[in-house]
């Protein structure tokens, strides 16, 4: 029984990191129809930025922790104002490929100013303690994050239902061209929509180095990838479907972690995502899918 609450544990914390991502990147992809391959990045950054303040320049761990979210809610709109809104108005092709310049770009600019090499980061102790409760041992991290997700998903519903700008970001994702001409600020909407997006790559980053303790310019590369994986899963256009798909691959990785053979443990994400296609086989429009639009004018 202890083994199995401690697995049940890992895998709530693993979706709750999962979920974060997924929907870092579906609030975007609801309005813009953007598949934002760059979103990985802004982890990354985050995380060097945390780095940086808590390593380098000796900040407290507070002020790093806030300075790594103002970066990277910085970043996330910087990111929209230059890369994404002027190819705003062409084919959704142009947007992806844009994306994949634009992460090329960065990762490779993370290397040419602080290397290729892992850099280590130094968190409080209580990120690596445990609460011990009998013979069970729960790691602090996993609470931190469990309850970090629960925070910022009742934040953004809060958001999204009771204030006029959330109202209005509902509107847009389900019909972006009515919302317009019922007065919807398009710039405004979509700005908001990449500064949620910070918030929650920058929660990302946070959990990611707690959990590896260092960062290196591949971080959000792998993240990214099982994020985008949680969207399709959950449905594409769905905040909702997001957050499912998120916990869902967060248990079923660590199902397989749990029940792979040793000699199979190595290739557990390529297992995941061989589950990932065959479910798509099955059921291409995800488990909650939601009414999305192409057009971004």
């Amino acid at each position: 029984m202890n083994v199995v609450i401690s697995y049940l544990i890992d895998a709530i914390s693993l979706g709750s990191l999962d979920a974060l991502i997924a929907l870092g990147i579906g609030v975007v992809f609801g309005l813009m129809g953007l598949v934002n391959f760059a979103y990985g990045d802004v982890i990354t950054l985050g995380a060097y930025v945390l780095f940086a303040a808590i390593g380098v320049f000796a900040l407290s761990f507070g002020i790093s922790v806030v300075l790594m979210i103002v970066v990277a809610v910085g970043i996330a709109l910087l990111m929209e104002r230059v890369a994404f809104r002027p190819v705003r108005h062409a084919d959704p092709t142009t947007m992806l490929i844009t994306s994949f310049a634009l992460s090329y770009t960065i990762q490779n600019l993370e290397i040419l100013t602080v290397g290729a090499r892992a850099k280590f980061v130094a968190l409080p102790s209580f990120f690596s303690d445990y609460i011990t409760l009998g013979p069970l041992q729960i790691p602090n991290l996993s609470l931190f994050v469990i309850a970090m997700t629960a925070i910022l998903l009742v934040g953004l519903m809060t958001f999204l239902k009771r204030t006029s700008l959330g109202i209005q970001m509902q509107a847009a994702a389900a019909d972006f061209a009515m919302a317009r001409l019922l007065g919807v600020k398009t710039n405004r909407v979509i700005a908001a929509a990449f500064a949620i997006s910070g918030v929650f790559a920058a929660a990302a980053s946070f959990a990611l180095v707690a959990q590896l303790g260092q960062v290196n310019p591949s971080l959000g590369l792998l993240p990214v990838l099982i994020g985008f994986a949680g969207v399709i899963i959950g449905g594409l256009g769905s905040l909702a479907g997001a957050t499912l798909g998120g916990f869902a691959l967060g248990f079923l990785t660590i199902v397989l972690q749990a029940v792979l053979p040793t000699s199979l443990s190595p290739f557990r994400d390529a297992v995941l995502f061989t589950l990932v296609i065959a479910f798509l086989l099955v059921r291409p429009q995800g488990l909650l899918p939601g009414r999305t639009t192409v057009e971004r004018a």
